[in-house]
């Protein structure tokens, strides 16, 4: 058997998805059979994958990738790979498209993921990690970890409204900020957030009144000013408490090829714009505001580590990929996966070598061909998706006339 295999993968239509072909995400989906892309309708993710939610199928069929896997481990997997993730791909790979934000959150480590699928599996759906990676395809903006805790303090002088929510919390913070160890800053940190995560309702929505009747409205969805995203947030998610985490949390504005990663108890929020996501494969969220779902206040409070820091410090920077000529890896901390950009100008091949474990790889621009080791050649367009076992030689080659970018998801032993 080939293992080189073309991937037919679900899209999900989300309400914060964006609508008919201005999301990538329904771009590459209608490259699937039988997918007509509905203008009306909103389209948020693609997987690409093994997860049950949305499992993978080899193109034209109803096989799922899952079972070619449960039949293959070492030969798709490879046999390092199979042993460390019990013969299972270790990663979910996604396209999202957002026009609404999503809400923020944070994903448990695997110890308490394990605890919360244990007391709530109704809530929690599986006992393992989320920790994930984000790579922007489109400008984008999202929220992530907490911002400099000079910032915050600024914040709570500056804009009265949010200095009411943390009214009990605002004074220690503030004198923390000023004189405290990193200890200290932390504890009073997670107090603020605390106290403003269990501010109540009414007084969330007074406050709101007052501060967007005093701020200005921005008209660029692009626009990171917190004045901006406060009324873009309370449009989006009238009188939600999460529209005050622009107070709290770094906000960023990426460009395409950009990166950020999440790791456990790291809070975050997708804001705009489309982006390839990978994580390991887990459904499991803890939300805070910014949503109609359950907010599991005590559980988030709890699990944050309130690192804090610049923007640019949330950033994971790519490293070129050893032995190729057009292809970086973006390589974050963890063993379920790393992510390969290759972009290649017209007529120009990328040889990637066989490689120790399993990659799904997504065309996002331009046309070509993949060669395989056993001399079967795979066209290459827009939303193509392919899965390509553990040591199979691979050769990505653009056309003449046209680029050629694609982004694998891997996992090597």
């Amino acid at each position: 058997m080939s293992f080189v295999l073309r991937l037919a993968c679900n899209v999900n239509n989300y309400h914060w998805g964006k609508h008919g072909l201005h999301s990538k995400a329904a771009q590459f989906a209608a490259t699937n059979p039988g997918v007509t892309i509905d203008d009306s309708q909103t389209y948020a993710e693609l997987w690409m994958g093994t997860h049950p939610s949305g499992p993978s199928k080899l193109y034209g069929t109803d096989t799922a990738l899952a079972s070619i896997i449960e039949q293959n481990p070492e030969q798709t997997l490879g046999a390092e790979v199979s042993r460390k993730f019990d013969g299972q791909l270790p990663f979910l790979f996604k396209v999202l498209s957002i026009e609404k934000a999503l809400s923020i959150q944070a994903h448990p480590d695997k110890a308490l993921a394990q605890k919360l699928f244990a007391e709530r599996p109704n809530v929690y759906k599986d006992g393992n990690h989320k920790p994930e990676m984000s790579i922007a395809l489109t400008d984008f903006v999202a929220m992530s970890g907490f911002r400099p805790l000079e910032e915050i303090a600024g914040f709570i002088g500056d804009y009265p409204e949010f200095a009411a929510l943390v009214k009990e919390s605002a004074g220690a913070f503030v004198g923390a900020v000023e004189t405290g160890d990193d200890g200290e800053k932390r504890a009073k940190l997670r107090a603020l957030f605390a106290e403003l995560m269990n501010a109540r309702a009414e007084d969330v929505q007074e406050q709101l009144r007052a501060l967007l009747a005093r701020v200005e409205a921005g008209s660029d969805p692009l626009d990171i000013s917190v004045d901006a995203l406060v009324h873009r947030l309370n449009l989006e998610y009238p009188g939600d408490v999460g529209v005050f985490c622009v107070f709290m949390l770094n906000v960023l504005r990426l460009v395409p090829g950009d990166a950020f990663f999440m790791g456990p108890n790291d809070p975050h929020a997708y804001v705009f714009g489309d982006c390839i996501e990978c994580m390991a494969t887990s459904d499991n969220v803890v939300r805070a505001g910014l949503t109609p779902k359950l907010r599991d206040v005590p559980v988030l409070v709890d699990m944050l580590t309130y690192d804090y820091g610049t923007p640019e410090g949330k950033l994971l920077r790519p490293v070129e990929l050893a032995g190729t000529r057009h292809s970086l890896v973006y390589d974050p901390p963890i063993d379920e996966f790393s992510v390969m950009k290759t972009a290649l100008g017209p007529a120009q091949r990328e040889s990637v070598g066989a490689l120790d474990g399993p990659q799904v790889l997504l065309v996002v621009e331009g046309r070509g061909r993949l060669l395989a080791d056993k001399g079967e050649v795979y066209q290459l367009l827009p939303g193509f998706v392919y899965f390509v076992g553990a040591n199979t030689d691979i050769v990505i080659e653009s056309d003449e006339g046209s680029p050629l970018v694609t982004y694998s998801a891997l996992c090597l032993a």
